[in-house]
């Protein structure tokens, strides 16, 4: 795992000493999951607006989560001084713009009451869901105030939003516990949307072990962002087949021995993989429950330099074959019943990269593979959604020169680089079972860039 020497020097007495007197970064030390500590470590504090409609469910989900937490009356401070790991609101009440006053009233006394690594999660309605056109406009204001206070508050924490679809009120539970525990830690400004169940009840979940029975392919398994993908589905108890390559043959076997999982070596670019993969899926597991679309490559050039190779093998490995596994994964419905389907798409695709249209072209493309069949995969009661990362600490990033790596770790809010866990968790969260209903969604893990998109 690549190291970043400057966190650690201004983490240690002489950088600690010298960082803040010459107006450098210090980046906190990110608190992440590990297996078997509680959702939350210390008490969160909840408010709502007046006529709020989430207050139930948001109740229910942290009693369920077993989080200790404080409920503030509308315009209620909490009394002390005591400090908060976690400040949830629920802004759904608010149905015009006057009514905003409320996010000011509930956390201009308690925001520089949370601790480190803490998080801030406000609940509202998706735009287009609301009444009027007035409480539209409030509503999308709420994404302004997240990523502002997102960038204001430091210390690690993050600030997201949720946006909670009327009748989707029981479906919180999953993302709830997602963004108020350490599994969301390069995970900040994003705006997540719940909509009604799309698979159906998913019956009682095993928090610990959300997994257990289900089957996950992962496509470029064996090293890096996948692997860790692999590790963190296996943790939670999903058998993963992970598929890589011929010449990653020998990584691959070993990792999946190591998670008890299996494998497939193809390359997804061939004309029979489609198939192949199908074939191995059915046969072996009456079909998957968890597809993951993580292998991809980048083949930097400017566009005038580029080649037609560099342009055409990158679309057909990042983009075109996720479609055609999808093809055949669909036409033989081997998707399973409240099946999920996970694409890693990047910033790049957000925002574009310089030397990177290709890049960028084809994880914008994954974007709107997710967006353009989430209605199709719907009617099977399957969700699809992507994760796109920013700047994590992988040995391709490791590879690139000192300055465009150290801005990359240094512009965003988070003041460091990701690593590949962070966007394992993100995937395993779509993946949950309780994740019923997210579908279409693009969440960044990317600490919230503070450049690009």
């Amino acid at each position: 795992m690549p190291t970043d020497k400057y966190a650690e020097f201004v983490r240690g007495p002489v950088g600690g000493f010298i960082a803040p007197k010459v107006g450098l970064p210090q980046p906190t030390k990110l608190e992440r999951y590990k297996k078997g500590q509680p959702v939350v470590a210390g008490k969160a504090f909840i408010g709502a607006a007046p006529g709020g409609r989430l207050g139930e469910s948001l109740v229910a989900a942290l009693k369920s989560a077993n989080v200790e937490f404080e409920y503030s009356e509308p315009g209620v401070a909490p009394e002390g001084d005591e400090r908060f790991k976690v400040l949830v609101f629920d802004a759904t009440g608010i149905t015009d713009s006057t009514q905003l006053e409320e996010l000011w009233r509930f956390f201009h006394p308690t925001i520089r009451r949370v601790k480190s690594c803490g998080r801030v999660v406000v609940l509202g309605t998706q735009p287009e869901l609301t009444g009027n056109a007035k409480e539209a406009t409030a509503q999308r204001a709420l994404e302004g105030f997240t990523r502002a206070v997102g960038k204001e508050i430091r210390k690690g924490s993050a600030v997201n939003l949720v946006y909670v679809a009327p009748g989707a009120e029981d479906q919180i539970e999953s993302t709830l516990r997602f963004f108020i525990s350490p599994r969301s830690a390069y995970v900040s400004g994003q705006v997540a949307r719940i909509v009604e169940s799309i698979g159906g009840d998913a019956g009682a979940i095993d928090w610990n072990m959300p997994l257990a029975g289900k089957v996950a392919l992962v496509t470029g398994a064996s090293r890096g962002i996948g692997a860790s993908i692999s590790e963190t589905l296996a943790r939670d108890g999903a058998h993963v087949v992970g598929l890589d390559i011929p010449p990653l043959k020998e990584d691959l076997e070993k990792l999946m021995a190591k998670l008890g999982g299996s494998s497939i070596v193809e390359d997804i670019t061939a004309e029979d993989a489609p198939k192949v993969i199908a074939d191995f899926l059915a046969e072996h597991h009456n079909g998957v429950d968890i597809v993951v679309h993580n292998a991809g490559v980048t083949k930097d050039k400017t566009l005038g330099r580029m080649d037609e190779d560099k342009w055409s093998v990158l679309m057909d490995i990042n983009l075109s074959s996720e479609e055609r596994i999808n093809d055949e994964l669909l036409a033989r419905q081997l998707v399973k019943a409240n099946g999920r389907v996970i694409c890693v798409s990047s910033m790049s695709g957000i925002a574009g990269g310089a030397g990177q249209t290709n890049y960028s072209t084809s994880k914008a493309g994954v974007i709107g593979l997710v967006q353009s069949t989430a209605p199709e995969w719907a009617k099977h009661g399957v969700t699809i959604n992507a994760v796109a990362p920013g700047f994590i600490e992988t040995q391709m990033t490791a590879a690139m020169p000192m300055g465009p790596r150290e801005v990359g770790r240094r512009m965003n809010s988070m003041q460091q680089g990701g690593l590949p866990v962070d966007v394992a968790e993100g995937i395993a969260w779509y993946a949950s079972p309780a994740s019923t209903g997210l579908t279409g969604n693009v969440v960044r893990v990317c600490g919230q860039m503070l450049i690009g998109a």
